[in-house]
């Protein structure tokens, strides 16, 4: 006698639709999984909105202009862009939020920070929209 035929006595044999039944949940659980992998990755991948530094020109002792660059993937996205001045010491010495709502989708934008004392470098922290909220 086999194990498999001593195990088919004791215990029974398994009925055969169990066994495709479940093969078939794990093949629809793992297509939903796969699914909502895909949909996770062609929605979050692409953000609406993105920003990027160029550079800064410190003019005097309150005031900074900064140049910097947005990208939206609509031109109908409105966008609202945060920037701050920072000083030496790296305290937040003026800051300044930016609305983006007209214009082409990839701008080039130049903004002029009212700071309370000399500024050494300005930080973009980040654009955000309605529907992103977290800057990128």
């Amino acid at each position: 006698m086999t194990s498999s035929t001593v195990l088919a006595e004791r215990y029974g044999v398994p009925p055969r639709g169990r066994r495709r039944a479940l093969v078939a949940l794990v093949a629809v659980v793992a297509l939903a999984g796969i699914v909502w992998v895909g949909w996770t990755v062609t929605v979050h991948s692409r953000p609406q909105v993105t920003s990027q530094m160029v550079g800064y020109d410190v003019h005097g002792e309150h005031a900074i202009t900064a140049t910097w660059t947005v990208v939206r993937r609509d031109t109908d996205v409105r966008a609202s862009c945060l920037l701050q001045a920072l000083s030496d010491d790296h305290s937040v010495v003026g800051e300044v939020t930016v609305p983006v709502d007209s214009g082409p989708a990839t701008r080039q934008i130049r903004s002029t920070l009212r700071t309370e004392r000399r500024a050494g470098t300005v930080q973009l922290v980040g654009c955000t929209t309605q529907a992103q909220q977290s800057p990128e």
